[in-house]
């Protein structure tokens, strides 16, 4: 008997040990307003400095693939929903700030997160209100009722506690609200999947372009983030939390003046990733990462999985964990598809699928063809065409650790 009850002893030490190893996954991502890549680079900014000493760097880009059907204007709204629902304006909808009629189908990661841990809390800190109203569509029926636990946004609309002024220092004051609160719930509350939006930044690159006002800006932006990193670092000191921070911007400015954006010139394309996380994996390292590849990387952090529907559409590639394949191709060459990848894990096979509908964009689904599975270091597939007639194809790409995907359209 005694023999027993130490058995069971020892089993339940064994367990609560195991169980203390595992920490509880949690993430704040933050977009600061309108920074090119070349900004961040050159400027002192030691709390930046700090978050990438323990972690890491990488130049992004925003605006779709250049010259194809998912060119995506490099505007603030635009570039937010490709980080919310890990595609381009060709799947998402939001081509501009209005925001008038966003894609739902194209489910956000919060809504995503909801559906498989429906108790686990989000958060969003914003200084402007569509960020929540619009994009995340708080208590729409089409977004699945989706509520955020915790905000803190509005403060633009109050113009008797941030009087609007002429130079948009009002909005700094907001910022600085947003990022109070921010860092006061993930210290105290801690939720599980967080977004902070600031945007001061971009309104003094506006005003004044290139220029002290602006580099100003970031320096104040660079304070607010050493307070969201300050709290992040007591979360994880004192509680078994594993928190992922990346910190990004939604577009760049234009070379001349640094006051425009909006175009598909290289500046205006050039953002930058700034994270804890230190192990980015190879696809990160050695190709053109997006600003589409933040959504399905938190998704890898928290453990969330995604539908088979929605990852058949998700655009952006995770650099966080294995990744078996990237740099998909596609051309159509007299009825057939010329397809080819490159291969980062030399083991596996990969299965082609073709679809000649589009049914997913109007909540439908798509009817799939298994084309052929071959090695994934084979990195190329020649598919005859001559059973699926049509102007439209859906190709997906699924390997071992990921899916890619790509639009044809025969003319």
């Amino acid at each position: 008997m005694i023999k027993k009850i130490l058995f069971l002893f020892l089993i339940l030490v064994s367990v609560n040990g195991w169980a203390q190893k595992i920490k509880t996954k949690k993430v704040v991502y933050v977009i600061a307003d309108g920074i090119p890549a070349d900004v961040l680079e050159r400027l002192e900014l030691p709390n930046f400095k700090r978050i990438i000493q323990a972690g890491s760097y990488s130049r992004m880009h925003v605006g779709g693939d250049k010259g194809t059907y998912n060119e995506t204007p490099t505007i603030s709204a635009v570039g937010y929903n490709s980080l919310l629902t890990g595609t381009w304006v060709n799947k998402h909808n939001v081509p501009d700030n209005a925001i008038k009629a966003p894609n739902y189908n194209y489910q956000h990661i919060f809504r995503l997160f909801k559906s498989q841990y429906p108790a686990k809390k989000t958060g969003i800190f914003s200084s402007w209100t569509d960020n929540r109203t619009k994009l995340l569509g708080d208590g729409l029926n089409e977004t699945g009722n989706f509520k955020p636990d915790y905000v803190a946004d509005g403060f633009e609309l109050d113009t008797m506690r941030f009087k609007h002024d002429k130079k948009a220092d009002y909005m700094h004051l907001i910022d600085e609200e947003v990022v109070k609160q921010a860092a006061e719930t993930i210290q105290t509350k801690a939720p599980d999947l967080s977004w902070v939006y600031l945007e001061y930044t971009d309104d003094m690159g506006h005003q004044f372009g290139d220029s002290p006002q602006f580099y100003k800006a970031v320096g104040m932006l660079d304070k607010q983030m050493g307070k969201i990193f300050d709290a992040i670092s007591y979360r994880q000191a004192k509680f078994n939390e594993d928190w992922l921070m990346v910190i990004t911007t939604d577009h760049g400015r234009d070379e001349q003046t640094g006051r425009a954006h909006g175009g598909q010139s290289e500046r205006q394309r050039s953002t930058w990733m700034v994270s804890n996380y230190k192990n980015l994996n190879t696809y990160a390292h050695y190709f053109d990462v997006g600003i589409v590849d933040i959504m399905p990387s938190i998704a890898r952090h928290l453990n969330l999985k995604f539908p088979r529907n929605v990852e058949q559409e998700v655009d952006g590639t995770p650099f966080i964990g294995p990744v078996s394949i990237t740099a998909l191709k596609a051309n159509y060459v007299q009825n057939h598809l010329d397809i080819s990848w490159k291969a980062l894990e030399k083991k596996g096979k990969v299965k082609i699928w073709l679809a000649t509908t589009n049914a997913f964009k109007t909540g439908g689904k798509d009817d799939y063809h298994l084309l052929g599975e071959v090695d994934v270091n084979q990195q190329h597939y020649l598919a005859d065409l001559k059973n699926y007639p049509s102007s439209f194809y859906k190709l997906v790409i699924e390997a071992p650790d990921n899916m890619l995907n790509k639009w044809i359209n025969v003319k």
